[in-house]
C-alpha cells in the first residue's frame, strides 16, 4: 500500500486569456455529491468580475469583426479539443452530477455536438434573421442581425457541463463575447472548459469564467453599465427578481428562462436571436 499523500489542486480563474487567481485570495473547497473532496476553487469576487468585463469589452471589437465563417471554425475547434479530452470531461460530470458514467459520457457527447451545432449557425443567422423589406420607392432596405456586446451570464446550477455548453455557445456563435460565473457546488467541468477554450482558437477575453457565489457577483454584473445582457438561467429564483430590476437601470437585455430548463432537448435559435440587435439600412438604387 502506498502512502503517498495526493496534491491537492487549487484551480484558477479564466480572464482575458489567462488564469489568474481571485485578487480577494480566498477558495473554496469543491466536493462530490457524497462529500468526498475533489479539489479548491477560486472563490471569484467583484473585482474580477470587473476585470473580466473588460476582458470581455476589449475582445468584442475584433471577435464581433471576424467573419461568420471564422467564428464557425473557432467554435469547431474547441469541439475538436474537448473530443479530445472526453474521458476526463466524462470522469468530472459524473464525479459534480452523481450519475453513472454510461449517463456521464452521453451528456459529454451532447455537449460536444452542441458546440458543432452552433458552429453551423455562425454563417447562417445573417440569411435566416436578416431580411431584404420591401419599400415603396427607390431604394433598397435592408435588416440584419448584429450582436449586442458583452453578456453576463449565470450558468446552470445542476447541468456541469452540458447546461454551461448550452449558454456560453450562442453567446460567441452570434459574436457576442461573454462574463460567465459556474455552479457554485458544480464548478470542475467549467474549469476544464476554460482550458478547452484557452488551447484552442478561441481568443483571450471572449468567454471568461469565474467560479463563486452568484449571489454575491451577480448583482454586480446586473448594474454594470458595460454589459449589454444578461442571461438568468442559473439565478435563484430570490435573485431574479433584483437582478431583473437592476438590468432595467442600464437598459439591459434580460433573458428570462426556467432554472429547470432541460438541455438534452434540441436546441433551437431563441438564444441566438436572444442576443442579437436588428439594424435597418436605406440605400438608394443606381447608386
Amino acid at each position: 500500500m502506498s502512502d503517498r499523500i495526493s496534491v491537492a489542486k487549487t484551480y484558477k480563474l479564466y480572464i482575458g486569456g489567462a488564469f489568474p487567481r481571485s485578487e480577494s485570495g480566498r477558495s473554496y473547497p469543491v466536493t462530490d455529491t457524497k462529500g468526498t473532496f475533489l479539489a479548491n476553487a477560486a472563490l471569484g469576487s467583484r473585482k474580477d468580475a470587473r476585470d473580466a468585463v473588460t476582458a470581455a469589452r476589449k475582445a468584442f471589437g475584433p471577435w464581433s469583426a471576424a467573419t461568420a465563417y471564422n467564428r464557425g471554425q473557432v467554435l469547431y475547434r474547441v469541439a475538436e479539443v474537448l473530443e479530445g479530452r472526453r474521458e476526463q470531461f466524462t470522469t468530472e460530470v459524473a464525479a459534480s452530477e452523481g450519475v453513472p458514467l454510461k449517463k456521464a459520457q452521453s451528456l459529454v457527447d451532447t455537449a460536444i455536438d452542441r458546440w458543432v451545432w452552433y458552429a453551423g449557425w455562425t454563417d447562417k443567422i445573417a440569411a435566416v434573421l436578416g431580411s431584404a423589406n420591401p419599400v415603396a420607392g427607390p431604394y433598397f432596405s435592408f435588416s440584419t442581425p448584429e450582436p449586442t456586446g458583452v453578456v453576463a451570464v449565470l450558468a446552470p446550477q445542476q447541468s456541469s457541463l452540458l447546461g454551461l455548453v448550452s449558454v456560453i455557445a450562442p453567446v460567441i456563435a452570434s459574436g457576442n463575447t461573454c462574463v460567465v460565473i459556474t455552479s457554485q457546488d458544480r464548478p470542475l467541468p467549467a474549469i476544464t472548459l476554460s482550458e478547452v477554450m484557452a488551447t484552442s482558437d478561441l481568443p483571450g477575453g471572449v468567454v471568461n469564467i469565474i467560479t463563486g457565489r452568484a449571489a454575491e457577483i451577480a448583482p454586480w454584473l446586473a448594474s454594470h453599465a458595460d454589459v449589454n445582457a444578461l442571461d438568468l438561467t442559473g439565478a435563484p429564483e430570490s435573485l431574479r427578481a433584483d437582478l431583473e430590476r437592476s438590468a432595467a437601470g442600464t437598459v439591459k437585455r434580460v433573458l428570462r428562462v426556467r432554472s429547470d430548463e432541460d438541455f438534452t432537448r434540441e436546441p433551437d435559435l431563441s438564444r441566438l436571436r436572444a442576443y442579437l440587435e436588428t439594424k435597418t439600412v436605406w440605400h438608394p438604387m443606381g447608386v
